[in-house]
């Protein structure tokens, strides 16, 4: 059929292949996305949630890109919650329970209202390539039901499909999450190109029917009273943070008594699995090995919409067989008569090893293809829809024979995510965290839009309305911040009153409100009370506004420390070198930096096994002081 082909194929539509299909379609690239289930468009086949520490910074990025998750979240949200308020503005993190079928509802909707796009129920088994030039070069792509479609690019987004088998005690099936198929045969066909593929694992808790738990035996944690949305498109007034109640519960002894009891019995200690899992969201068992003294574990009780009864349980993960599910979960206050809607379940996937990914997330190894989301090494949703936009954005920018686009790790958690992956590599599941990165005061969530929104506006992401709505946010913030520095607060009774109360040193003499904002003690919110004259301002305005008054001094040393970075990021390694003629490269260094290729010498000098001494050869190398 003449039709059976596009200039873009994204092969599945989890979070990364949403992402990747709607940049390119939005930035005018005629795209098909594959899913094996037209039904599971956006699954959540673990929490039913969106942001979380770190992750919260990505989808506030993915929003100033242009991408669709945050809107997303935004719209099914059923409670909001921002976490580590009692820790610096840098680790500030929004995170919201999703109604989970809404969520599937809101992106099918998206795709099939995208005029360049056809979202189409198949599994792709074999990638087609062509030698072009001396390189090997995506020529399109085979189905299980024979159809060969031609692209000139190809994005892998397949999550945890590929290969994938499901484990729960001694049984063991193929099988994708939530009992979906699994893909098969698409693993071989990356392989023979050349893709280097390897087994990681992850799993989730049982889900439990919500009459079955005694809530009052539970803790119950409300959402925020004031909702800030992740999308600037979004209105805050439509977003009830509130809507429902998560809880909180905690192992105990029996609890503990009877994992050890049949430890044996979970595929993650039966030697079933192979895998390797994520260290930061471990199984229940993998927590109570590891941690032998603590006596108990936190866990929350989230329901997964307003429409359904089911109730996750995170912090459960397990891979234990269905009757000793049943005993972990009734030993534990308030679930002794806990019904199961789901069982608990561990899934082994392929994955490819991020290493021979270009920062584009191009795969070096074929020209055109492109890998996104938990097929890169990742877990987690926010992780994979950051890398579905970015490869999305690369694969059409390519495609319309335009600069391609490498967010570096100063700015912003994408940046970094994709940086990680490309240069370290990982040897589980990877995950982002604010320690992760160097530059955290420089990478909040009220900045995204100043850090990306003129980067997606660039590539045809942001449109008319909303750029206009960011350079007039951007001008109320620095209007607020330059009438902070002017307004002198003078002394008085009831001042000094206002600053004892809050134990606050009293003032002699008039004072700048700006130097009121930066004393820990007190707050924007609060000086409203001896700050007379502010103006009416968005709640995002003023957060802005008062993080970078507050934090002016550190905000200036780290972007000090970008500045030095810049130059080895701008010192630029030709594509061509060989290391191996390098006299003073250490071996270790010749093969590591022989592998990743990278692109400059900031990239090359975060290679693990390149040494501070093998970048100054390469600088006496390329001529540079």
């Amino acid at each position: 059929m003449s039709d059976l082909r596009a200039d873009i194929i994204v092969v599945g539509a989890g979070h990364a292949g949403i992402e990747a299909a709607l940049a390119a379609a939005r930035m005018g690239v005629d795209t098909v996305v594959f899913t094996t289930n037209l039904d599971a468009v956006g699954n959540m086949p673990c929490n039913p949630s969106v942001g979380g520490s770190a992750k919260g910074h990505l989808v506030f990025e993915i929003d100033a890109l242009g991408g669709e998750m945050s809107r997303a979240a935004d719209a099914v949200t059923i409670q909001s919650r921002t976490l580590n308020l009692g820790k610096g503005a840098a680790v500030h993190s929004k995170r919201v329970q999703a109604d989970r079928d809404a969520y599937k509802r809101y992106m099918k909707r998206a795709l099939e209202k995208e005029p360049k796009l056809r979202l189409i129920q198949g599994q792709v088994t074999q990638i087609l390539t062509e030698e072009s030039e001396g390189k090997r070069k995506i020529k399109g792509v085979i189905t299980e039901l024979g159809e060969v479609w031609l692209a000139n690019r190809v994005i892998i987004a397949t999550g945890t499909f590929l290969e994938s088998e499901i484990f729960v005690g001694d049984k063991v099936y193929s099988a994708g999450p939530d009992g979906m198929m699994a893909s098969r045969g698409l693993s071989a066909s990356l392989a023979s190109l050349g893709v280097s593929l390897r087994r990681f694992k992850t799993g989730t808790p049982a889900r439990v029917h919500r009459r079955s738990i005694d809530f009052s035996q539970l803790e119950a944690q409300e959402g925020e009273n004031v909702a800030t949305p992740f999308s600037t498109l979004s209105d805050p007034e439509k977003i009830d943070p509130r809507l429902v109640d998560c809880h909180i519960v905690y192992t105990n002894a029996n609890t503990h008594r009877i994992i050890k009891d049949n430890l044996s019995k979970s595929a993650m200690y039966s030697g079933n699995i192979v895998g390797t899992g994520p260290r930061y969201c471990p199984s229940i068992e993998t927590k109570i090995v590891r941690f032998k003294d603590k006596e108990r574990h936190q866990l929350f009780v989230e329901p997964c919409g307003l429409d359904t009864d089911e109730m996750y349980i995170q912090g459960f993960s397990t891979s234990m067989p269905t009757d000793v599910q049943y005993e972990m979960l009734r030993s534990l206050p308030g679930f002794e008569k806990a019904e199961i809607m789901r069982y608990a379940y561990a899934i082994e996937y392929d994955s490819a090893d991020p290493l021979g990914l270009l920062p584009t997330l191009e795969f070096k190894c074929v020209s055109g293809l492109y890998g996104a989301g938990q097929f890169n090494g990742t877990s987690g949703y926010e992780e994979a829809a950051a890398q579905g936009l970015v490869a999305g954005i690369n694969a059409a920018l390519a495609e319309l024979g335009r600069e391609e686009m490498i967010l570096p790790r100063s700015s912003s958690y994408i940046g970094m995510l994709i940086d990680d992956l490309v240069t370290k590599g990982t040897e589980e599941p990877y995950r982002v965290m604010t320690s992760r990165s160097e530059y955290r005061l420089l990478l909040r969530q009220d900045n995204a839009d100043e850090r990306l929104t003129e980067i997606g506006r660039r590539v045809g992401l942001i449109d008319d309305e909303r750029y206009a709505a960011y350079l007039e946010k951007r001008r109320l913030v620095a209007e607020e911040i330059e009438r902070a520095k002017r307004t002198v607060i003078a002394p008085s009774e009831e001042v000094n009153k206002f600053l004892a109360d809050h134990s606050s040193s009293e003032i002699n003499t008039g004072i700048r409100l700006c130097e009121l904002i930066r004393r820990p003690e007190l707050d924007y919110e609060a000086l409203s009370a001896i700050d007379t004259g502010r103006p009416t301002l968005s709640r995002a305005v003023t957060m802005s506004a008062e993080i970078n008054i507050k934090y002016e001094g550190y905000i200036k040393r780290q972007l000090s420390e970008v500045a030095k970075s810049e130059k080895l990021e701008s010192r630029l390694i030709p594509e061509d070198i060989d290391y191996s003629k390098i006299y003073g490269l250490r071996t270790e260094a010749v093969e590591k930096l022989s592998e990743i290729r990278p692109k400059s010498l900031g990239q090359a000098s975060r290679i693990s096994g390149v040494s501070p001494a093998d970048i100054s050869v390469l600088m006496i190398r390329l001529g540079i002081s």
